[in-house]
């Protein structure tokens, strides 16, 4: 049981990024292809005043149709290499940086995660399916998906963190500190335990 128990002090802290991920993904994918056999060839639908509107679009660029109008082989370092690198880095950071704490690690993981499945459409279709519009009037978003919603989500819970005083980072890393300080004494307590469990059966032996 104790080195169950270390193994499990060592991955908790992952268990609600990957569920993210993972949910995020899933509904992302599901969301496009109810888009593809429902919406498409359809006109738009709007709810609650026109504030919201679902219509279907393929975007060959990115957020917002940024980055459409370049070259297609362009494009496809721009907006599927250039992300898979940063992805790479954000996954990094995520799963070997200890100084990351619990909100950063659920902030990279909406990011990974929505990145991650534009990414494959972009790849696998050369475009990526946007069905979602929200606005007032004649002032309105940009058509986005799930995927672009994780992304933002990941960036509102990360940027705040970034424009923090050097202060309040200091206690933030200090809080880091502590809650790395409180894993590593649980993990050492069940080390301890651990050991004792293999100690035992040596004495019973020993007193045989």
């Amino acid at each position: 049981m104790g080195k169950i128990k270390v193994i499990f002090m060592n991955y908790k802290k992952f268990v609600l990024p990957l569920v993210i991920m993972v949910l995020v993904i899933l509904s992302d994918r599901m969301t496009k292809v109810w888009a593809v056999e429902t919406l498409k060839g359809y006109p738009s639908q709007s709810y609650l005043g026109d504030s919201f509107r679902i219509i279907y679009a393929e975007n060959e660029g990115a957020f917002l149709s940024l980055g459409s109008d370049l070259p297609e082989n362009v494009r496809f370092w721009v907006l599927a290499i250039i992300p898979i690198l940063a992805l790479g880095y954000f996954g990094f950071t995520l799963f070997f940086n200890n100084e990351v704490g619990p909100w950063q690690r659920i902030a990279f993981a909406f990011i990974i995660a929505g990145g991650g499945s534009n990414i494959i459409d972009r790849i696998l279709e050369g475009k990526v399916v946007d069905f979602l519009n929200i606005g007032i009037g004649e002032l309105r978003s940009g058509i986005f998906n799930i995927a672009d919603m994780a992304i933002m989500a990941g960036l509102f819970l990360i940027l705040p963190m970034a424009f923090k005083s050097s202060t309040p980072k200091k206690q933030e890393s200090v809080s880091a500190e502590g809650e790395n300080a409180n894993e590593n004494a649980e993990i050492k307590v069940a080390e301890e335990e651990t050991e004792e469990e293999t100690k035992e059966p040596d004495k019973e032996n020993k007193g045989e």
